[in-house]
């Protein structure tokens, strides 16, 4: 598992050295002070157990071949992974996984550590460093809670004594491992969640049933390997196809879902994925209390129908479309845009009230009022106007579906009043 990402969207990937890195402006104070404890932590346990010879000496074939097997299958799977972190930030499973398990039974703690270190930062240069979900801070926290589970893992087998695959201790150590690992990179993670977010729905802190089990196939994609590397080693290229193919298949089940919640004339999200994450915004700001709320715009294109019946609905989806962006281009990263259907279209501005909300209403309806559509050829629509509803919550009602309906009534007095205005 992975870092959180940052709220608010886009983030500079790289400015430089840690002093300029984005975490400074969008970060907690306290995810902070843990993230950097934590890299404190994993490179004093890295660096003693190097010193000091915790768990043996290293046969360094074995370090050297889980480094070539790492980075060969991060290299097959180069593209699925930058597609994967494109297309979602929240909480991820990492197939290197595979390599660090074996490696805990392979290699001493310490080694195990720099094995994270080494595939990690490969797959930084090769694939994370221009993806927008994985600023350098988030990068660096992800290294340090893998290194600490592997050094975790590989401690528990080296305290217990040698382990021999081919008896039931063997196995038994290595399930062990698995489980270390797993526990531990779990409760790194999903603390660091908690302190990004203030999230506590188990699905953003610790995955979906589904991520776990794809991790539990991973891990046992990496405890065939051990077993590959001391009784055939040669046996371990086998392991490389199934492990791209759940790759792939992760890849497949995130794109089923960004279709299932986008909308495919505007690339916003559809009513059902709008609906969602509205429903957890308001399951958070219930959580909080007093002091806290959200606001939701109604927006609704003006004489639409115009536009069909004199250009055609293909150029009112182009119109649809300019507009869909304008909206975007007019909100704040943290807030959400989708399309309910038709020429309407919805917000959702997460802690904004009062004053907030009406400037960024009227920020859209003048926007949408600049804007000039070219649409092939001479022609060029203009003119375009929207109406708005505006409704906060709690003031306008104490569950989503009424904060929503208040919205929507909004909306209609200002069709009423004329169009080209908003409403509250």
């Amino acid at each position: 598992m992975q870092a959180p990402v940052p709220r608010g969207g886009a983030l500079t990937v790289w400015r430089g050295w840690p002093s300029r890195w984005a975490m400074w402006t969008v970060a907690r104070r306290r995810w902070i002070w843990y993230a950097v404890g934590c890299e404190v932590l994993a490179t004093a346990v890295t660096v003693a157990g190097l010193v000091t010879g915790f768990g043996g000496p290293v046969q360094f074939g074995w370090f050297a071949a889980l480094v070539v097997l790492g980075i060969a299958q991060a290299e097959m799977s180069r593209r699925i992974e930058r597609l994967r972190r494109w297309m979602s930030g929240q909480t991820h499973i990492n197939v290197t996984s595979v390599w660090y398990l074996a490696g805990a039974f392979l290699l001493p703690p310490a080694w195990v550590a720099l094995l994270a270190v080494v595939l990690y930062l490969h797959l930084w240069l090769r694939v994370w460093r221009n993806v927008r979900t994985r600023p350098a801070h988030r990068f660096a926290a992800s290294t340090a809670w893998a290194m600490l589970s592997c050094f975790a893992a590989s401690a528990v087998l080296t305290i217990g004594g040698p382990a021999r695959l081919d008896t039931a201790y063997g196995v038994g150590a290595l399930v062990l491992a698995a489980a270390v690992f797993e526990l531990v990179n779990v409760v790194l993670v999903a603390t660091g969640i908690f302190l990004y977010t203030n999230s506590r729905s188990p699905a953003d802190l610790v995955g979906t049933w589904e991520d776990n089990a794809f991790e539990l196939a991973t891990l046992c994609l990496g405890g065939l390997a051990a077993l590959a590397f001391v009784g055939q080693p040669v046996l371990v290229v086998f392991v490389l196809p199934p492990l791209l193919l759940l790759h792939r298949y992760l890849l497949l089940k995130q794109q089923l879902q960004v279709a299932a919640m986008t909308d495919e004339k505007t690339g916003l999200l559809n009513t059902a994925g709008w609906h969602d994450l509205a429903t957890r915004e308001f399951t958070r700001v219930s959580r909080r209390g007093t002091g806290s709320g959200f606001a939701v715009l109604m927006i609704d294109l003006d004489h639409f129908k115009r536009i069909n019946d004199t250009y055609g609905h293909l150029t009112g989806d182009e119109v649809l479309a300019a507009v869909a962006v304008t909206i975007e281009g007019s909100v704040r990263q943290s807030d959400t845009v989708g399309r309910f259907g038709g020429e309407e279209f919805v917000v959702l501005l997460p802690a904004t009230g009062g004053t907030d909300v009406l400037g960024i209403a009227e920020r859209i309806r003048v926007a949408v009022g600049d804007l000039t559509v070219a649409v092939g050829g001479p022609v060029r629509i203009s003119g375009l106007s929207v109406s708005v509803g505006v409704a906060c919550y709690p003031g306008a009602g104490t569950t989503l579906d009424e904060v929503l309906r208040s919205a929507d009534a909004a909306l209609y007095r200002a069709k009423d009043a004329g169009r080209n205005r908003v409403a509250v």
